[in-house]
């Protein structure tokens, strides 16, 4: 089986195709507000040095947000536009999953700017309650009350940014990918503050 896995919802672009758990092509870059003029170029020489072409796409996988507000609908348009055209499965994931990956424990921070950040605890692949909403103040205690690692904006908060590999998350988060039935009604997350944000 092949997948092609994209994320374009935040400040990196991330393209993996794989067979089965093998990956074999892939890019991590950080190309904040340059996803939609370089993703189809990375994509086609991605898709060249592996010797496949769009055809050969078993099923696609893309993170669904929360994140930046145009970075989301890039991989999301292309995967939507490829998938219902070619008839390929689609796939997503959170992108606090993607961050933390299988982690044991892990507490993932993105700037959501004006002095806010989205928040999430994730164990085992799996996030923990919901994704938050949280001024810098709220998020350093939400930190001291759940254990694990901190990945992503830490510098927010004044810990060390740890680096992540997003092409092995991306596969190894596979028992948590959330099949999309309807591709035409798959909308993104960008988690509205009120909807998440919690006192």
């Amino acid at each position: 089986m092949i997948s092609l896995c994209m994320d374009s919802a935040y400040k990196q672009l991330v393209l993996g195709l794989y067979k089965d758990k093998e990956l074999l092509a892939g890019i991590s870059l950080e190309a904040f507000k340059k996803q939609s003029e370089t993703i189809f170029v990375e994509l086609n020489r991605l898709l060249k040095e592996t010797n496949l072409d769009y055809k050969d796409i078993d099923r696609v996988i893309i993170t669904k947000g929360p994140g930046s507000y145009t970075g989301i609908r890039i991989a999301m348009t292309i995967a939507k536009v490829l998938c219902s055209q070619m008839h390929k499965e689609l796939y997503t994931v959170s992108t606090m999953q993607l961050y933390a990956g299988i982690e044991k424990q892990a507490n993932v921070i993105l700037d959501a700017r004006s002095q806010r950040a989205y928040v999430a605890h994730v164990e085992d692949g799996q996030i923990q309650g919901n994704t938050q909403i949280l001024t810098l103040d709220e998020v350093k205690e939400f930190i001291e009350t759940n254990t694990g690692i901190v990945l992503g904006d830490a510098d927010l908060i004044g810990q060390d940014v740890q680096k992540v590999d997003f092409l092995k998350n991306f596969i190894e988060l596979e028992p948590y990918y959330e099949k999309v039935e309807n591709i035409h009604a798959l909308v993104p997350d960008y988690l509205k503050e009120s909807d998440s944000y919690k006192v």
